[in-house]
């Protein structure tokens, strides 16, 4: 996959932009608070609709604007995409793919492939839980579109028994439906946990080997996939559990309380790991979701380093870097220092100020 170009208006801090894009290295530099950041949310957002920060579609929209609009063009397997994308302060955002309206993301999710790496996922390891589980969703959603709705319709039921288990309390006559609430939530989320544990056990086979790599061997690293309950025992345990969800007012079994753990040589990473140990770990992991895309899409995703690099030793900025040769990638950065003194082949540099974006290949 290559992303041509991106053209954006009242995005973020982008009144007009229009970006064409080389399909090997790109560099984009300037000081914090520029607008780098937004131009890898934008692509990010034009591949999956949701931003990597989690903003919401009014939060991306000029201050002053009432509207916001996308376009980027990419190739995959020598076909071209346009993908639109208009977002509304009031109102849900339009997508169409070469001009036909989509009405569900999954229908955009597996066309493109893209892989963000910020500073924060250094921590996916030692962080809480939630951040492990949205990776797994975002990769699976883009690999899997049968995952996308499950993971779709899961969530809708869930926030729907929340309510109910909520209202209970003085809405009595209410408690014959959370009976179908319950079949609905076991039903989608037995499909989530059957496909996280297939996908955790192909992730571990590309990662063990990756990680082996960096380490020079030194270290063997295990994922493991911790389910809040298993498929087969979800139902039993929900009807259990119920009075307690009562009381607690939250559902309190399913795939929205799952982790994955981290092991190095038997040890768990996340609890007992140094910090250059669990960044290796989180490094393994980036590079494995790249062959895993590789592997399962037959496809070269595009990855997109967010400032990174500067949060990394030299050691695994080579190992890094290294590894993404063959793939397009847009990297930010506050200056060129380090890729001058590393001597880092790079195809097309932009420099970032206010809002403006000037190539300074011309």
């Amino acid at each position: 996959m290559i992303i041509k170009s991106l053209d954006v208006s009242g995005f973020r801090n982008y009144d007009r932009l229009s970006l064409p894009l080389h399909s090997g290295t790109n560099i984009f530099y300037g000081d914090n608070a520029q607008g780098k950041t937004n131009i890898l949310e934008g692509l990010y957002l034009c591949c999956t609709t949701k931003s990597h920060r989690g903003s919401k579609d009014r939060e991306m929209i000029q201050f002053e604007k009432e509207e916001s609009h996308l376009k980027m063009i990419f190739s995959r397997k020598g076909l071209d995409y346009r993908v639109d994308m208009h977002l509304k302060k009031n109102g849900s955002k339009g997508v169409a793919v070469n001009g036909v309206p989509i009405r569900r993301a999954s229908e955009l999710l597996g066309i493109a492939h893209v892989i963000f790496f910020s500073p924060e996922d250094l921590g996916i390891i030692k962080n809480g839980p939630a951040q492990r589980r949205r990776f797994l969703d975002m990769e699976l959603c883009q690999l899997n579109r049968i995952y996308t709705s499950d993971l779709s319709n899961y969530n809708k039921v869930l926030v729907q028994r929340n309510k109910l288990l909520r209202d209970l309390s003085f809405r009595p006559e209410t408690m014959d439906t959370l009976q179908v609430w319950d079949m609905q939530l076991v039903r989608y989320g037995r499909r989530i946990i059957q496909e996280r544990r297939k996908f955790t056990e192909k992730l571990n086979q590309v990662m063990e080997k990756v990680h082996y790599d960096l380490t020079a061997g030194k270290e063997q690293i295990q994922i493991r996939y911790e389910p809040n309950v298993s498929e087969d025992a979800m139902e039993a345990v929900i009807e259990a559990g119920r009075e307690k969800d009562i009381r607690q007012k939250s559902t309190l079994t399913g795939p929205h309380r799952d982790d994955i753990c981290f092991f190095i040589n038997g040890t768990d990473v996340r609890k007992y790991g140094s910090q250059g140990q669990q960044r290796t770990a989180a490094l393994a992991l980036k590079l494995s979701e790249i062959r895993l895309v590789e592997e399962t899409a037959g496809d070269e995703p595009v990855l997109l380093l967010d400032d990174v690099l500067s949060e990394l030793d030299s050691r695994r900025q080579n190992q890094l870097l290294n590894s993404i040769t063959h793939i397009q990638t847009l990297i930010t950065c506050t200056g060129l220092d380090d890729f001058v003194n590393s001597r880092f082949h790079m195809d097309q540099v932009f420099k970032v100020a206010n809002g403006t974006v000037i190539s300074e290949n011309e």
